[in-house]
Protein backbone atom coordinates (compact mmCIF):
# COMPACT_ATOMS: atom_id res chain seq x y z
CA UNK A 1 0.00 0.00 0.00
CA UNK A 2 1.21 3.49 -0.74
CA UNK A 3 0.19 7.02 0.08
CA UNK A 4 1.33 8.94 -3.01
CA UNK A 5 2.19 12.61 -2.58
CA UNK A 6 0.92 15.50 -4.60
CA UNK A 7 3.60 16.39 -7.14
CA UNK A 8 4.96 19.92 -7.44
CA UNK A 9 4.57 21.97 -10.62
CA UNK A 10 6.40 20.47 -13.57
CA UNK A 11 9.67 21.79 -14.92
CA UNK A 12 8.12 23.67 -17.82
CA UNK A 13 6.66 26.14 -15.29
CA UNK A 14 10.14 27.47 -14.56
CA UNK A 15 10.54 30.86 -16.21
CA UNK A 16 14.06 30.20 -17.52
CA UNK A 17 13.67 26.72 -18.94
CA UNK A 18 11.95 25.70 -22.16
CA UNK A 19 11.65 22.19 -23.60
CA UNK A 20 10.25 21.87 -27.10
CA UNK A 21 9.68 18.65 -28.98
CA UNK A 22 9.68 18.17 -32.73
CA UNK A 23 6.27 17.71 -34.34
CA UNK A 24 6.17 13.93 -33.99
CA UNK A 25 8.26 13.52 -30.83
CA UNK A 26 5.31 12.80 -28.53
CA UNK A 27 3.75 10.42 -31.06
CA UNK A 28 7.08 8.59 -31.27
CA UNK A 29 7.22 8.22 -27.47
CA UNK A 30 3.73 6.73 -27.53
CA UNK A 31 4.63 4.33 -30.35
CA UNK A 32 7.70 3.11 -28.48
CA UNK A 33 5.71 2.67 -25.23
CA UNK A 34 8.39 4.29 -23.10
CA UNK A 35 9.52 7.41 -21.31
CA UNK A 36 12.98 8.95 -20.98
CA UNK A 37 15.18 10.12 -18.13
CA UNK A 38 18.22 12.36 -18.48
CA UNK A 39 20.61 14.25 -16.24
CA UNK A 40 22.27 17.64 -16.32
CA UNK A 41 25.13 18.06 -13.86
CA UNK A 42 25.43 21.71 -14.85
CA UNK A 43 22.21 22.65 -13.03
CA UNK A 44 21.90 19.46 -10.96
CA UNK A 45 18.65 18.15 -12.39
CA UNK A 46 17.12 14.75 -13.09
CA UNK A 47 14.49 15.09 -15.83
CA UNK A 48 11.72 12.57 -16.50
CA UNK A 49 10.03 12.90 -19.89
CA UNK A 50 6.71 11.22 -20.66
CA UNK A 51 3.19 11.92 -21.88
CA UNK A 52 0.23 13.58 -20.21
CA UNK A 53 -3.21 11.92 -20.51
CA UNK A 54 -4.06 14.15 -23.49
CA UNK A 55 -0.86 13.17 -25.30
CA UNK A 56 1.07 16.36 -24.61
CA UNK A 57 4.62 16.27 -23.31
CA UNK A 58 5.06 15.65 -19.56
CA UNK A 59 8.22 17.10 -18.04
CA UNK A 60 9.13 16.38 -14.42
CA UNK A 61 12.34 17.36 -12.67
CA UNK A 62 14.08 16.93 -9.34
CA UNK A 63 17.25 18.51 -7.99
CA UNK A 64 20.33 16.45 -7.13
CA UNK A 65 23.76 18.03 -6.88
CA UNK A 66 25.88 17.22 -9.97
CA UNK A 67 23.81 14.22 -11.08
CA UNK A 68 25.42 12.33 -13.96
CA UNK A 69 25.36 8.58 -14.66
CA UNK A 70 22.04 6.74 -15.03
CA UNK A 71 20.85 3.15 -15.28
CA UNK A 72 17.20 2.07 -15.41
CA UNK A 73 14.95 -0.86 -16.21
CA UNK A 74 11.55 0.79 -15.68
CA UNK A 75 11.15 -0.22 -12.04
CA UNK A 76 14.59 0.61 -10.61
CA UNK A 77 16.75 3.63 -11.39
CA UNK A 78 20.35 4.22 -10.30
CA UNK A 79 21.94 7.66 -10.45
CA UNK A 80 25.29 9.13 -9.44
CA UNK A 81 25.54 12.56 -7.83
CA UNK A 82 28.33 14.76 -6.49
CA UNK A 83 29.40 12.44 -3.68
CA UNK A 84 26.67 9.78 -3.53
CA UNK A 85 25.20 6.91 -5.51
CA UNK A 86 21.38 6.62 -5.33
CA UNK A 87 18.99 3.76 -5.94
CA UNK A 88 15.40 4.74 -6.75
CA UNK A 89 12.52 2.26 -6.66
CA UNK A 90 9.06 2.62 -8.16
CA UNK A 91 6.58 2.76 -5.27
CA UNK A 92 3.44 2.19 -7.35
CA UNK A 93 1.81 -1.19 -7.85
CA UNK A 94 0.95 -2.32 -11.41
CA UNK A 95 -2.00 -0.28 -12.66
CA UNK A 96 -1.77 2.22 -9.80
CA UNK A 97 -1.31 5.93 -10.45
CA UNK A 98 -0.25 8.89 -8.33
CA UNK A 99 -1.95 12.04 -9.54
CA UNK A 100 -1.82 10.89 -13.14
CA UNK A 101 1.73 9.44 -13.00
CA UNK A 102 2.29 5.71 -13.52
CA UNK A 103 5.76 5.61 -11.96
CA UNK A 104 6.84 7.18 -8.69
CA UNK A 105 10.60 6.79 -8.21
CA UNK A 106 11.61 7.06 -4.55
CA UNK A 107 15.28 7.33 -3.46
CA UNK A 108 15.37 4.25 -1.23
CA UNK A 109 19.08 3.84 -0.67
CA UNK A 110 22.18 6.00 -1.02
CA UNK A 111 25.87 5.17 -0.79
CA UNK A 112 28.34 7.89 0.09
CA UNK A 113 31.37 7.61 -2.18
CA UNK A 114 32.96 11.01 -1.84
CA UNK A 115 33.59 13.15 -4.91
CA UNK A 116 34.97 10.54 -7.33
CA UNK A 117 33.64 12.30 -10.44
CA UNK A 118 31.47 9.27 -11.21
CA UNK A 119 30.49 9.05 -14.89
CA UNK A 120 28.74 6.06 -16.52
CA UNK A 121 27.25 3.33 -14.37
CA UNK A 122 25.63 -0.04 -15.10
CA UNK A 123 24.01 -2.94 -13.26
CA UNK A 124 25.55 -6.18 -14.47
CA UNK A 125 23.90 -9.55 -14.89
CA UNK A 126 24.61 -10.42 -11.26
CA UNK A 127 22.85 -7.30 -10.01
CA UNK A 128 26.12 -5.59 -9.09
CA UNK A 129 26.50 -1.87 -9.72
CA UNK A 130 29.68 -1.02 -11.61
CA UNK A 131 30.64 2.59 -12.20
CA UNK A 132 33.37 4.61 -13.86
CA UNK A 133 35.48 6.22 -11.16
CA UNK A 134 36.90 8.97 -13.34
CA UNK A 135 38.99 10.64 -10.64
CA UNK A 136 40.94 7.43 -9.97
CA UNK A 137 40.78 6.17 -13.57
CA UNK A 138 39.21 2.79 -12.81
CA UNK A 139 36.02 0.75 -12.75
CA UNK A 140 34.64 0.29 -9.26
CA UNK A 141 31.64 -0.65 -7.17
CA UNK A 142 30.26 0.66 -3.92
CA UNK A 143 31.19 -0.65 -0.48
CA UNK A 144 29.34 -0.97 2.81
CA UNK A 145 32.39 0.51 4.56
CA UNK A 146 34.71 2.22 2.07
CA UNK A 147 34.23 4.93 -0.53
CA UNK A 148 34.64 2.41 -3.34
CA UNK A 149 36.10 -0.96 -4.28
CA UNK A 150 38.32 -0.92 -7.42
CA UNK A 151 37.55 -3.63 -9.97
CA UNK A 152 39.71 -2.83 -13.00
CA UNK A 153 42.05 -0.17 -14.31
CA UNK A 154 43.49 0.48 -17.79
CA UNK A 155 46.80 -1.25 -18.53
CA UNK A 156 48.54 2.07 -19.07
CA UNK A 157 47.57 3.45 -15.63
CA UNK A 158 50.45 2.60 -13.30
CA UNK A 159 48.83 3.64 -10.03
CA UNK A 160 45.39 4.30 -8.56
CA UNK A 161 45.58 7.97 -7.66
CA UNK A 162 43.04 10.78 -7.44
CA UNK A 163 44.54 12.52 -10.48
CA UNK A 164 42.10 11.98 -13.41
CA UNK A 165 45.01 10.90 -15.59
CA UNK A 166 43.19 9.60 -18.69
CA UNK A 167 39.60 10.78 -18.09
CA UNK A 168 38.02 7.35 -18.18
CA UNK A 169 34.32 8.06 -18.68
CA UNK A 170 32.17 5.52 -20.58
CA UNK A 171 31.18 1.92 -19.84
CA UNK A 172 29.29 -0.64 -21.93
CA UNK A 173 27.80 -3.96 -20.88
CA UNK A 174 27.95 -6.96 -23.20
CA UNK A 175 25.87 -10.01 -22.32
CA UNK A 176 25.44 -8.70 -18.78
CA UNK A 177 29.15 -8.13 -18.16
CA UNK A 178 31.25 -4.93 -18.23
CA UNK A 179 33.08 -5.11 -21.56
CA UNK A 180 34.14 -1.79 -23.12
CA UNK A 181 35.27 1.56 -21.72
CA UNK A 182 36.17 4.87 -23.31
CA UNK A 183 38.96 7.20 -22.23
CA UNK A 184 39.97 10.59 -23.57
CA UNK A 185 43.66 9.58 -23.58
CA UNK A 186 46.19 6.97 -22.53
CA UNK A 187 47.95 9.46 -20.27
CA UNK A 188 49.56 8.31 -17.04
CA UNK A 189 50.17 11.70 -15.44
CA UNK A 190 47.87 13.94 -13.45
CA UNK A 191 45.27 15.61 -15.69
CA UNK A 192 47.26 14.48 -18.73
CA UNK A 193 44.16 13.87 -20.87
CA UNK A 194 43.67 17.60 -21.46
CA UNK A 195 46.68 17.61 -23.79
CA UNK A 196 45.26 14.77 -25.92
CA UNK A 197 41.70 15.96 -26.53
CA UNK A 198 41.85 16.04 -30.35
CA UNK A 199 42.86 12.47 -31.17
CA UNK A 200 44.04 10.71 -28.01
CA UNK A 201 40.75 8.95 -27.25
CA UNK A 202 40.48 5.17 -27.16
CA UNK A 203 38.22 2.18 -26.50
CA UNK A 204 39.47 -0.63 -24.27
CA UNK A 205 38.16 -4.18 -23.94
CA UNK A 206 38.26 -4.72 -20.17
CA UNK A 207 38.15 -8.51 -20.52
CA UNK A 208 41.43 -8.62 -22.45
CA UNK A 209 43.01 -5.21 -21.68
CA UNK A 210 43.28 -4.75 -25.45
CA UNK A 211 42.97 -1.23 -26.85
CA UNK A 212 40.63 -1.90 -29.77
CA UNK A 213 40.23 1.60 -31.21
CA UNK A 214 42.37 4.75 -31.08
CA UNK A 215 42.44 8.20 -32.68
CA UNK A 216 39.12 9.29 -31.15
CA UNK A 217 38.30 12.79 -29.97
CA UNK A 218 36.88 12.83 -26.42
CA UNK A 219 34.77 9.66 -26.87
CA UNK A 220 31.79 9.00 -24.60
CA UNK A 221 28.91 6.61 -23.97
CA UNK A 222 29.97 3.26 -25.49
CA UNK A 223 26.99 0.91 -25.81
CA UNK A 224 26.57 -2.61 -27.19
CA UNK A 225 23.31 -2.91 -29.13
CA UNK A 226 22.34 -5.52 -31.70
CA UNK A 227 25.82 -7.03 -31.57
CA UNK A 228 27.54 -3.75 -32.48
CA UNK A 229 29.63 -1.39 -30.40
CA UNK A 230 28.33 2.17 -30.70
CA UNK A 231 29.77 5.35 -29.24
CA UNK A 232 29.85 9.12 -29.43
CA UNK A 233 32.97 10.78 -30.81
CA UNK A 234 32.10 13.92 -28.92
CA UNK A 235 35.02 16.06 -30.03
CA UNK A 236 34.00 15.74 -33.68
CA UNK A 237 30.21 15.58 -33.26
CA UNK A 238 29.72 12.17 -34.86
CA UNK A 239 27.63 9.24 -33.64
CA UNK A 240 28.83 5.93 -35.03
CA UNK A 241 30.07 2.41 -34.43
CA UNK A 242 33.41 0.65 -34.05
CA UNK A 243 34.58 -1.85 -36.65
CA UNK A 244 36.49 -4.14 -34.34
CA UNK A 245 38.12 -6.11 -37.15
CA UNK A 246 39.76 -2.93 -38.41
CA UNK A 247 39.96 -1.09 -35.10
CA UNK A 248 38.40 2.06 -36.52
CA UNK A 249 35.45 4.28 -35.69
CA UNK A 250 32.87 4.52 -38.48
CA UNK A 251 30.90 7.79 -38.26
CA UNK A 252 27.22 7.62 -39.17
CA UNK A 253 25.43 10.83 -38.14
CA UNK A 254 26.66 14.33 -37.32
CA UNK A 255 24.85 15.92 -34.39
CA UNK A 256 25.10 19.69 -33.76
CA UNK A 257 26.41 19.65 -30.21
CA UNK A 258 28.83 18.11 -27.74
CA UNK A 259 27.41 14.60 -27.31
CA UNK A 260 27.10 12.66 -24.05
CA UNK A 261 24.46 10.08 -23.22
CA UNK A 262 23.31 7.29 -25.56
CA UNK A 263 20.34 4.92 -25.35
CA UNK A 264 18.53 2.64 -27.78
CA UNK A 265 14.99 1.47 -28.46
CA UNK A 266 13.89 -0.52 -31.49
CA UNK A 267 15.48 0.93 -34.63
CA UNK A 268 16.44 4.17 -32.90
CA UNK A 269 19.29 5.73 -30.94
CA UNK A 270 18.70 8.59 -28.51
CA UNK A 271 21.67 10.96 -28.15
CA UNK A 272 22.19 13.76 -25.64
CA UNK A 273 23.60 17.05 -26.94
CA UNK A 274 25.17 19.93 -25.04
CA UNK A 275 26.35 23.41 -25.83
CA UNK A 276 30.14 23.40 -25.27
CA UNK A 277 31.44 25.43 -22.39
CA UNK A 278 33.58 28.35 -23.43
CA UNK A 279 36.80 27.16 -21.83
CA UNK A 280 39.94 25.42 -22.96
CA UNK A 281 38.55 21.92 -22.34
CA UNK A 282 35.80 22.23 -24.94
CA UNK A 283 37.31 24.75 -27.35
CA UNK A 284 39.48 24.11 -30.38
CA UNK A 285 37.94 20.71 -31.15
CA UNK A 286 36.98 19.48 -34.62
CA UNK A 287 33.38 19.90 -33.52
CA UNK A 288 33.80 23.66 -33.95
CA UNK A 289 35.05 23.18 -37.50
CA UNK A 290 32.29 20.70 -38.35
CA UNK A 291 29.62 23.07 -37.06
CA UNK A 292 31.08 25.93 -39.09
CA UNK A 293 31.08 23.80 -42.26
CA UNK A 294 27.36 23.26 -41.80
CA UNK A 295 26.61 26.88 -40.83
CA UNK A 296 25.22 25.62 -37.52
CA UNK A 297 25.33 26.48 -33.83
CA UNK A 298 25.70 23.94 -31.04
CA UNK A 299 22.41 22.89 -29.45
CA UNK A 300 21.25 21.31 -26.22
CA UNK A 301 18.68 18.53 -26.18
CA UNK A 302 17.94 14.95 -27.19
CA UNK A 303 18.19 13.76 -30.79
CA UNK A 304 16.60 10.57 -32.12
CA UNK A 305 18.51 8.84 -34.92
CA UNK A 306 17.02 6.17 -37.19
CA UNK A 307 19.64 3.42 -37.27
CA UNK A 308 18.41 2.23 -40.67
CA UNK A 309 19.12 5.51 -42.43
CA UNK A 310 21.28 7.58 -40.07
CA UNK A 311 18.69 10.38 -40.26
CA UNK A 312 17.73 12.53 -37.28
CA UNK A 313 13.98 11.92 -37.15
CA UNK A 314 12.89 13.49 -33.84
CA UNK A 315 14.30 15.83 -31.25
CA UNK A 316 13.68 17.49 -27.89
CA UNK A 317 15.21 20.95 -27.74
CA UNK A 318 16.25 22.56 -24.43
CA UNK A 319 16.70 26.29 -24.00
CA UNK A 320 17.40 28.48 -20.99
CA UNK A 321 19.30 27.63 -17.82
CA UNK A 322 20.13 24.09 -18.96
CA UNK A 323 22.84 23.92 -21.61
CA UNK A 324 24.75 20.70 -20.77
CA UNK A 325 23.48 17.12 -20.45
CA UNK A 326 25.31 14.00 -19.36
CA UNK A 327 23.30 10.78 -19.57
CA UNK A 328 20.01 9.50 -20.98
CA UNK A 329 18.14 6.22 -20.44
CA UNK A 330 14.88 4.71 -21.62
CA UNK A 331 12.09 3.74 -19.21
CA UNK A 332 10.30 0.85 -20.93
CA UNK A 333 6.52 0.48 -20.53
CA UNK A 334 6.34 3.79 -18.65
CA UNK A 335 4.00 6.53 -19.83
CA UNK A 336 4.39 9.32 -17.28
CA UNK A 337 7.10 9.11 -14.58
CA UNK A 338 7.78 11.28 -11.55
CA UNK A 339 10.26 11.08 -8.68
CA UNK A 340 10.78 12.28 -5.14
CA UNK A 341 13.73 14.37 -4.04
CA UNK A 342 15.00 16.07 -0.91
CA UNK A 343 14.21 19.72 -1.58
CA UNK A 344 10.49 19.52 -0.73
CA UNK A 345 8.34 17.78 1.89
CA UNK A 346 6.64 15.18 -0.33
CA UNK A 347 9.16 12.56 0.73
CA UNK A 348 7.96 12.87 4.35
CA UNK A 349 4.44 11.89 3.33
CA UNK A 350 5.38 8.99 1.06
CA UNK A 351 4.81 5.85 3.15
CA UNK A 352 4.80 2.29 1.78
CA UNK A 353 3.79 -0.80 3.73
CA UNK A 354 5.24 -4.18 2.74
CA UNK A 355 3.63 -7.59 3.19
CA UNK A 356 3.56 -8.78 6.79
CA UNK A 357 6.24 -11.28 7.77
CA UNK A 358 6.93 -13.44 10.78
CA UNK A 359 9.39 -12.38 13.46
Amino acid sequence: MTTPPTPPPEANSEPKLELTGSRQFTAWLAEQRMSLAFTTYQTGKLFLIGLQPDGRLSVFERTFNRCMGLWADGQTLWMSSLYQLWRFENALAPGQQANGYDRLYVPQMGYTTGDLDLHDLVVDGKGRVVFVNTLFGCLATYSERESFVPLWQPPFISKLAAEDRCHLNGLALDDGKPRYVTAVSQSDVSDGWRDRRDDGGCVIDVTTNEIICTGLSMPHSPRVYRDKLWLLDSGTGFFGSVDQTKGVFEPITFCPGYMRGLAFVGDYAIVGLSKPRENKTFSGLKLDENLAKRDAEARCGLYVIDLRTGDIVHWLGIEGIVSELYDVVTLPDVRRPMALGFKTDEIRRMISVGDKQSL
